[in-house]
């Protein structure tokens, strides 16, 4: 295993669920269950990425290394190249982004992203993909989808049902599918600290401004993405209180085993 730097970003002001790092699960802040799973992992080095002194308190007090980054950046990718610049990382060196919003995340999901990346010098990013087994995941647009080539690299991510059966689908959509020839893309990157700092630099590319998927820049700018695929489903993120209460119970249920 390589070696290779896990950064959790960990914003207060989400939306949906103002605070939520901070939120109790379990009698922890769930960036330190976050936290926590990160040090499971092969990773060298664990660093929260922060804009805000509530969470910068916490995570310094359950003893983690924090970064402090502005508040303005119009994603996590953007704060990981802050972060990278900040702590001054080699060009090669692996970053993986463990969104703090994941306390259900498994080590072997960071160390398999980190090791994809280190495995092909090529590349510039990894990540990745499930297969799916059903038509509504397949056919549901806030599901993105992934087609890679023979050695696994990207070739394209859409919401759209990619890729396409011309020849069972022609007449209408399928009602069951018969392979699992579809992969499902799962939101955990790993990164080389050098396209960071390039990445960042660029304007949104056409194509991602058509799906609303910030990965097509990388690819219209002609950077390889290596995907790994897994064979089971990754537990969600905390998103909703609806999600809250799962990963809450979760933890109670595992307790009482």
């Amino acid at each position: 295993m390589s070696d290779f730097v896990v950064v959790i970003p960990a914003r207060f002001g989400s939306s949906r669920l103002p605070g939520k790092p901070l939120m109790d699960i379990d009698g922890l802040p769930m960036v330190q269950h976050v936290w926590l799973r990160a040090r499971e992992s092969s990773a060298s080095r664990i660093v929260i990425a922060t804009d805000d002194a509530r969470i910068e308190q916490a995570a310094r007090g359950f003893g983690a290394e924090v970064v402090m980054t502005r508040d303005d950046h119009h994603s996590g990718t953007d704060r990981l190249a802050e972060v990278s610049a900040k702590l001054a990382l080699p060009d090669e060196t692996i970053v993986v982004n463990v969104q703090g919003d994941e306390p259900l995340l498994p080590a072997s999901a960071i160390d398999l992203v980190a090791t994809r990346l280190a495995s092909d010098a090529r590349a510039s990013v990894s990540t990745l993909a499930e297969p799916i087994h059903d038509v509504d995941t397949l056919f549901n647009p806030n599901v993105v989808k992934v087609v890679t080539d023979l050695s696994g690299r990207a070739l394209y991510f859409s919401r759209a049902p990619i890729p396409w059966d011309r020849n069972a689908w022609k007449t209408q959509p399928p009602t069951r599918l018969e392979t699992d020839s579809w992969l499902r893309h799962v939101g955990l990157y790993a990164y080389r600290a050098g396209f960071l700092g390039d990445y960042v630099n660029w304007q949104p590319a056409p194509l991602e401004q058509l799906e609303q998927l910030e990965q097509l820049r990388a690819l219209q700018h002609g950077h390889l993405i290596q995907v790994a695929t897994v064979s089971s489903s990754l537990p969600g993120g905390v998103d909703t209180l609806e999600d809250l209460e799962r990963v809450r119970q979760h933890f109670s249920q595992r307790e009482k085993a």
